[in-house]
C-alpha cells in the first residue's frame, strides 16, 4: 500500500484471539482439564506453524475433548484467559476514532462471544462446538473458520461498513492469519510463528498489542 490507514478516517480493526487478543490458545486450556494438553498443544502449534491443514487438525483436536462436562469452558475463561498487554488501549483508541472491530477465530464462540460483549466488539466469527446435554460431543456446528473464512470475512465486513481495504489492520500470530493479514491495508504479524513473520508485512516479536498504533497515520 501506497499509505499506512490514518485515524483520522473510518477503518476496520480485524484480529485473530488465540495468541494475538489473548496469551494462551484455548483449546490447550481446554485439553488440559482432560490431562491431554500435552498432546493437543503439539498439534496446535504444528497448525499454527502452518505444517498441518488447519480444518484437519482442528477437527482431530476437537474429537480429544469428546465427554469433557461444557462448564469447563467457563473455568477456563475465568482461570485461564487473560488478555494480551496493550490489547484493550488498542481496541479503545481505534474505537474512539469511530473505528470497527472485529474478532475471527479458528477457535470457539464460547470465548469469542464473551470478547464481544465484555471489548464492544462489531464483529465476531469462530467455531462452534457442539454440546449435547451438558458435554463436548468431540463435534463442531457447521463450516470450520479457516485461513480463507478470515481472509473473506475481513473484506466482507470492510464492505458492509463502506471501509477501503487500505483503511483495514489485520494482526494475528499463526499460519491461519496470513492470508487476512496480507489482504489488509496493514498487516502485522504479532509474536508470530516464523512462516507468518516472515510472509507478512509488518511484525512485532515482542512487545504488546498496542505497538500497532505506531504505525498508524
Amino acid at each position: 500500500m501506497s499509505s499506512l490507514p490514518s485515524l483520522s478516517q473510518p477503518g476496520l480493526l480485524f484480529m485473530d484471539m488465540d495468541s494475538t487478543l489473548i496469551q494462551c490458545e484455548c483449546i490447550d486450556e481446554i485439553a488440559d482439564f482432560l490431562g491431554i494438553k500435552q498432546q493437543i498443544s503439539e498439534i496446535t502449534a504444528r497448525a499454527m506453524r502452518g505444517e498441518l491443514d488447519f480444518s484437519e487438525s482442528l477437527i482431530e483436536r476437537v474429537q480429544l475433548l469428546a465427554g469433557l462436562d461444557a462448564e469447563v469452558l467457563e473455568q477456563v475463561y475465568v482461570e485461564r484467559i487473560a488478555l494480551t498487554e496493550g490489547a484493550e488501549n488498542l481496541i479503545r483508541t481505534v474505537q474512539s476514532h469511530g473505528w470497527k472491530v472485529g474478532l475471527v477465530s479458528g477457535g470457539f464462540t464460547y470465548f469469542t462471544d464473551k470478547f464481544k460483549a465484555r471489548l464492544n466488539l462489531d464483529f465476531t466469527r469462530s467455531n462452534v462446538l457442539e454440546i449435547h446435554q451438558g458435554k463436548l460431543t468431540g463435534s463442531v456446528i457447521g463450516d470450520i473458520v479457516d485461513a480463507e473464512t478470515k481472509r473473506r470475512c475481513l473484506l466482507e465486513q470492510a464492505e458492509i461498513y463502506s471501509i477501503p481495504m487500505s483503511q483495514t489492520i489485520a494482526i494475528g500470530d499463526g499460519a491461519n492469519d496470513l492470508p487476512m493479514i496480507q489482504a489488509a491495508g496493514l498487516g502485522i504479524a504479532f509474536h508470530a510463528k516464523p512462516k507468518v513473520v516472515e510472509q507478512a508485512p509488518y511484525a512485532f516479536n515482542e512487545g504488546p498489542l498496542d505497538q500497532a498504533l505506531t504505525l498508524l497515520r
